[in-house]
């Protein structure tokens, strides 16, 4: 694969929207400029199955402001019914508590909000099941797993395997239900005009793709893709929350049909963000290791329960990583279901990797302390020389050394195995580590469109979506290498539909998708006009297809180091140190990389200290439906946090030279954090988060 020479690509540039975002000129969703709006609000199901009997609107219509109400009995029929989470308001059916069953139009938001408590809703209440459990009587098999990997793979004789092993590994870890909860709530404006006797629908979406959200979308209105127009040029994070319309956007859709033309308004409360647009599922994980005494794995299983909804089905692939980590001539991995009366679970940040590398890794500590090896030269021990899974060759693994370069960063050595003998004051004191990997992926179907708007000046389009990652920036940095010109040469265009197809940001493929789009482009600028081009000529590529797709095993890979203090008296935990090495191939922009690397970073502590929503399973909901009930971290909880990554290329995914890096971060944080409190206090948590009741159950 040719590589781009790189100029601009590297250089801490601040970001190109910066200024707009400080200065508050940078528009979201629901502040897009828009004439005359009205507001929305959602009506919700309070029963976790059953049947809406009865809605009564009377009380709400007559409130002053109140413009129209729509219920299960009245609202427009949609034309494609096929996806269970977004198919509301069709039919009397409840699935889980918090759907969405009505909603209130009115002049303003709190107007809305005020009337659709004043609709009356009966029900006829039906026994539900909320609650996931291992022996769960309705454990299924999926088809697949997210997005299309086989539920179940083995290799060889793992039972056999284990049982002669000399030293084995036995556990189960669990992790909760989380959130994403990203700063922006979600939010839209729809607008549904007539041109030419046509509908033209108009929605202003906080989304991480707006060509997948006009691909879903148009479907259900029989609309054609060139009637519905999706804009979202600044979102304020969505960590895979927003990678898929959710059915906040349909009900802004059917609102706005029966508005004669005026825009319609909806922004999601928090408390309704924890029912209306995903969660990661909680999961039940067995790992089971057997090695030889000196630490060389003979067998693998990691066999997972998941949840997932009635209404629509979503596999998380959290067995996956483990399939291609470490050598093992003997493995096996698995995932079962259960499908309850809940919301549908969804995408968030690495997800499948993200908790299956949790446990996983935990469990490689075990058998380090089992084999009474250091963590470290245990998983340089177990280094594969090709991808265990597909015996392809890696592009680059340099797991290896970032372990090393961490450790001696770290100050890793002397680090005396056993735990608990630290003691400064009444702080049990110990450090932990942890691996890390997550595939380079790269989405296909990407084209953009570059034109020479003035001398020296170009104008670069691809509908891309910029979720606070620094997409503004990092593709503007490409686009300039690309046509070798300075970046403020460059006037970048993103998030609209009405400019070339882009993919979605998620898998931590954006910039090596869109990016490769762009450099395409260029090229064929280049080709066709010279480096003297007039002004006004344009040229338009896709992305072409990879010629290493199938020769290589593209992944990321880190090494996390997290130091743990544990009040001896009250298991009070504190994390003064975290380091992250990791190889992403070459940084397209080191500063928003760092952050990247570090907001992933902090996720993952988060995650192993703080994060669970928690569901009754007596009503169905989420009980902890705020950022006062939903912990996460801040500053104070980590004073010292960096990341580093090594100084390399990589030459089989992208022209850039470069790796996705929003995903890697928050993989094997948390494992590196239990793994350290483990080592300062001797107790093993393997059920997220870790909590001080948990430590001190183990403290003697």
């Amino acid at each position: 694969m040719t590589l781009v020479e790189p100029h601009a690509i590297g250089q801490p540039l601040a970001r190109t929207d910066g200024r707009a975002k400080v200065t508050g000129t940078a528009r979201y969703a629901f502040e897009q400029q828009v004439e005359n709006p009205a507001y929305l609000h959602p009506i919700q199901a309070t029963v976790a199955r059953g049947r809406v009997a009865a809605m009564d609107a009377t009380g709400a219509l007559a409130l002053d402001g109140v413009l129209d109400v729509l219920t299960v009995f009245d609202a427009p029929r949609l034309a494609d019914t096929s996806d269970g989470e977004l198919t509301i308001l069709q039919d009397v059916q409840v699935h889980f508590r918090g759907q969405i069953i009505g909603g209130v139009v009115a002049e303003t938001a709190e107007i809305a909000r005020e009337a659709s408590a004043l609709v009356r809703v009966d029900y006829s209440e039906q026994p539900h099941d909320t609650e996931l459990s291992a022996d769960h009587p309705g454990l299924y098999t999926p088809e697949s797993v997210n997005p299309s990997f086989p539920p179940d793979t083995e290799q060889g004789d793992v039972d056999a395997a284990l049982a002669t092993a000399e030293v084995t590994v036995d556990a189960t870890y669990r992790t909760p239900i989380e959130h994403n909860n990203p700063m922006e709530p979600h939010a839209c404006i729809a607008q549904w005009a007539l041109r030419d006797g046509q509908p033209a629908v108009t929605l202003y979406d906080s989304t991480q793709g707006v060509h997948v959200v006009r691909e879903t979308l148009a479907p259900l209105f029989d609309l054609q893709p060139q009637q519905l127009r999706v804009v979202a040029p600044h979102v304020g994070g969505g960590f895979g929350s927003k990678g898929a319309p959710h059915a906040h956007d349909v009900l802004a859709v059917l609102a706005a049909q029966r508005a004669n033309g005026r825009p319609v308004k909806l922004a999601l409360t928090r408390q309704q963000m924890f029912a209306l647009v995903g969660y990661r599922t909680p999961t039940i994980q067995r790992l089971r290791l057997g090695a030889d005494k000196d630490g060389r794995l003979v067998a693998l299983a990691h066999e997972v329960i998941e949840q997932t909804s009635t209404v629509k089905e979503f596999a998380e692939q959290t067995a996956v990583t483990s399939r291609k980590m470490y050598a093992s001539p003997n493995r096996r991995t698995s995932h079962r279901l259960a499908a309850l009366d809940v919301p549908v679970p969804f995408w968030m940040r690495a997800p499948g990797e993200c908790p299956g590398t949790f446990a996983a890794e935990v469990a490689m500590d075990e058998l380090a302390v089992a084999c009474h090896l250091d963590p470290i030269e245990l998983r340089v021990r177990n280094e594969p020389e090709a991808d265990p899974e597909s015996g392809k060759p890696w592009s680059g693994r340099h797991l290896i050394e970032c372990l090393r370069v961490g450790a001696q960063r770290f100050d890793w050595s002397p680090r005396d195995p056993r735990p608990a003998k630290y003691l400064a004051g009444h702080w049990f004191i110990g450090t932990g580590v942890a691996a890390a990997t997550y595939p380079g992926m790269a989405m296909e179907g990407n084209t953009a469109r570059i034109t020479h708007i003035e001398q020296g000046r170009y104008t670069v389009q691809i509908g891309a979506a910029d979720i606070g990652t620094g997409t503004w920036t990092a593709l503007t940095q490409i686009a300039a290498d690309a046509l070798g010109c300075e970046i403020d040469a460059v006037d970048l265009q993103i998030g609209d539909t009405d400019l070339p197809q882009a993919s979605v940001a998620g898998g931590s493929s954006g910039i090596t998708s869109w990016g490769s789009a762009i450099v395409a482009a260029a090229k064929q600028f280049r080709s066709e006009h010279g480096e003297h081009p007039h002004v006004g000529v344009t040229a338009e590529a896709e992305a072409p297809q990879n010629p290493d797709a199938e020769e290589f095993t593209v992944q990321s890979f880190g090494a996390h180091f997290v130091e743990a203090h544990v009040n001896c008296d009250t298991g009070e935990i504190r994390i003064p140190r975290m380091l992250g090495v990791f190889s992403v191939g070459r940084a397209i922009n080191a500063r928003t990389l760092r952050s990247q690397l570090i907001g992933g970073m902090t996720m993952g502590l988060s995650m192993a200290l703080h994060e669970e929503s928690v569901r009754d399973p007596r009503f169905g909901h989420a009980v902890t439906q705020d950022l006062a009930s939903y912990h996460i971290s801040a500053h104070a909880d980590v004073p010292d946090v960096d990341a580093i990554w090594l100084d390399e290329v990589e030459e089989h995914l992208n022209p850039m030279g470069s790796r996705g890096a929003g995903e890697i971060g928050i993989v094997g944080a948390a494992a590196a954090v239990v793994n350290a409190v483990y080592h300062a206090t001797g107790v093993r948590v393997r059920d997220l988060p870790v909590t001080l009741d948990k430590v001190l159950a183990g403290l003697p």
